[in-house]
């Protein structure tokens, strides 16, 4: 679904929700920020300046990270590996190694009460685990723009709701959560601010006490709300 004159402020130290079924956009503008696709008019803007995220490692530089429902990690690299994927230059490492295991066992702390084992492969992690994994290498690089599209549901309650302390966290430290999920708990129980979006439209943004499953539904699928009296 293509984005029509879509128009959303996001402010640092919230989490802002991104909701709306299927088709309605929410992919489309998660690529627009994370660099995979570059919109073919308007623009995005970082601390009120444009930029051009013309491919994943230009939103990188820009302090965006993105975890995607679809779990992307190196089946035959280790757990420590797979965390610091993609973390260091070309020609250089951008932390020592001796302190890499440290870090990455402090990072899986903040988001699960599992141990788990840095030295095994991602491949022989069960699904929940390998999806912490792919969450701790987005706030190993400690993003100012972390953007969970989906990203809670492989997860069990106990590992959601730590995860949902660290993402409290992170807001309150002046970063910006972008969260995309369907599920209404979540959406009430995480969100400072809703961005509805349909057919491709934001269709109005909710803040507060204006969170609710009723308004949000309404706004979502209109037609869900009317009502027939009839008699025949």
């Amino acid at each position: 679904m293509a984005l029509d004159d879509v128009s959303v402020a996001f402010t640092a130290g919230q989490v802002h929700t991104i909701l709306g079924e299927n088709g309605s956009g929410k992919s489309t503008l998660v690529k627009l920020l994370t660099g995979v696709v570059e919109p073919n008019t308007g623009t995005v803007e970082v601390d009120g300046q444009p930029v051009r995220l013309r491919n994943p490692a230009q939103a990188r530089g820009h302090g965006i990270a993105t975890v995607f429902q679809e779990v992307l990690l190196a089946p035959e690299r280790s757990v420590l590996d797979n965390i610091f994927l993609g973390y260091d230059g070309l020609w250089r490492r951008a932390l020592p190694l001796a302190r890499r295991a440290g870090i990455a066992r402090a990072t899986l702390a903040r988001i699960t009460r599992t141990a788990l084992d840095l030295d095994r492969r991602g491949a022989d992690l069960p699904l929940a685990q390998q999806q912490l994994v792919v969450l701790a290498r987005a706030l190993v690089r400690d993003p100012r723009i972390l953007i969970l599209d989906e990203a809670t549901a492989a997860l069990d309650f106990a590992d959601r709701d730590v995860l949902f302390a660290a993402i409290r966290e992170l807001v309150a430290g002046g970063r910006l959560v972008l969260f995309i999920s369907h599920r209404m708990d979540e959406v009430q129980a995480l969100s400072d601010r809703v961005t509805v979006l349909r057919s491709g439209r934001a269709i109005e943004t909710l803040e507060g006490a204006e969170i609710t499953p009723a308004r949000l539904l309404a706004l979502m699928i209109p037609e869900a709300h009317l009502k027939v009296h009839a008699h025949g």
